[in-house]
């Protein structure tokens, strides 16, 4: 038996959210047999496969994940039931909250999305399979539009006004995804995450809109660190620490999204450097720290709208700054664990000296204030 990923999307008027983000038992049975209907109204031969339903509302980043783990969960269950038990139709809900796998439990991280979505599958035989997977693809795109009884039953039972309801195929998911990160200049994003749903095996390198490097590669992105892109920028670079702000600005960007998709986003280590991934923090360590030079401090480099973009452990010394590290913080709670990480680290207090902007040498590197001679 093949599965089919098909789905049902509900786009909510303008202001309006869910009550809840999963349905009971006993309501994904009664959807699931008002989907039944209208799918075989689309495309009757549907009626010979097997059509699965998980009763839950999923973002468009909680489905197109490496794996597709909400789908793949949805044909293990199903595949489990006893075909005689429920015939053709057969609908997976919540008891108390709670789906019967982690998977098809939806993240109340991504609740206020413009779009939700039902996870549905069709079970059907090679030859079927592949005969309904054309059919679908041609009559969903075209008239896919839930059937009244569908629509009034969503609304009424989760108390939400609806602009549109209608079916989809995955694929017309990833076609619509795929023009909505090109719509904001993201089409670098694309296709780093289409190659991790579509061809896991394969490496994907391309640039961002600012220009930072980006490859996929055994299941994680990696990133040239924003101290490396500047490094490698022409000379005529004009505002070096403006330009670093916004790349500084367009990782925390990818980092998010990516990791809404389920994708690791870790540092490119350059030569002779190592890096590392903490908890919403990228780090990447340039030097061992010097016995004979005061010890390691930290320094926040900041930009107007960012906040703290990196920051940098650093000795000082009369000679000059010794630069150790420099840490980005992606998400807003990561300052706290990437100060106390690197306090733990290099023995000293999680003390953080703010810049007030960002600091770069003439060399165009991050760098640290001079010591004061005494």
């Amino acid at each position: 038996m093949l599965a089919l990923p098909v789905l049902l999307a509900l786009e909510p008027v303008a202001g309006d959210h869910p009550a809840r983000m999963t349905l009971s038992r006993d309501e994904a049975a009664e959807l699931a047999a008002l989907v039944a209907a209208d799918l075989h109204a689309l495309v009757p031969r549907v009626e010979a496969a097997r059509l699965a339903l998980a009763g839950a509302l999923f973002d468009p980043v909680e489905l197109l994940r490496p794996g597709f783990p909400v789908w793949s969960t949805l044909d293990e269950l199903a595949r489990r039931v006893p075909r005689g038990q429920l015939e053709n139709v057969v609908a997976f809900g919540s008891h108390e909250g709670q789906m019967p796998a982690p998977a098809l439990q939806p993240s109340a991280q991504f609740a206020d999305g413009p779009m939700r979505l039902l996870a549905l599958s069709l079970l059907a035989p090679a030859a079927l399979a592949r005969e309904l997977s054309e059919q679908l693809e041609i009559h969903l795109v075209g008239r896919g539009e839930a059937g009244v009884l569908t629509a009034d039953w969503l609304m009424r039972t989760l108390g939400l006004r609806l602009e549109h309801v209608r079916y989809l195929s995955r694929n017309d998911l990833l076609a619509l995804t795929c023009v909505q990160y090109e719509h904001v200049n993201l089409a670098p994003l694309w296709a780093l995450l289409e190659a991790a749903l579509l061809s896991p095996g394969r490496e994907e390198t391309c640039l961002s809109a600012r220009g930072l490097a980006l490859r996929y590669s055994d299941g994680k992105v990696l990133a040239q660190s924003p101290a490396q892109w500047l490094a490698a920028q022409p000379a005529g670079l004009t505002d070096a620490a403006h330009a670093l702000a916004g790349i500084a600005f367009e990782l925390r960007q990818y980092g998010a999204l990516l990791d809404a998709h389920g994708l690791s986003l870790q540092l490119e280590p350059a030569a002779g450097q190592a890096v590392e991934a903490g908890h919403g923090y990228l780090l990447e360590t340039l030097q061992a720290a010097e016995a004979g030079m005061d010890p390691p401090a930290l320094f926040a480099h900041e930009a107007p709208g960012l906040g703290i973009v990196v920051v940098s452990v650093a000795q000082r010394g009369l000679g000059g700054p010794r630069m150790l590290a420099h840490g980005y913080p992606l998400q807003p709670g990561a300052l706290g664990p990437l100060l106390a990480m690197l306090a733990d680290r290099y023995g000293i207090a999680a003390e953080l000296h703010a810049l007030g902007r960002i600091l770069l040498d003439d060399n165009r590197q991050l760098t640290a204030p001079l010591a004061t001679a005494h």
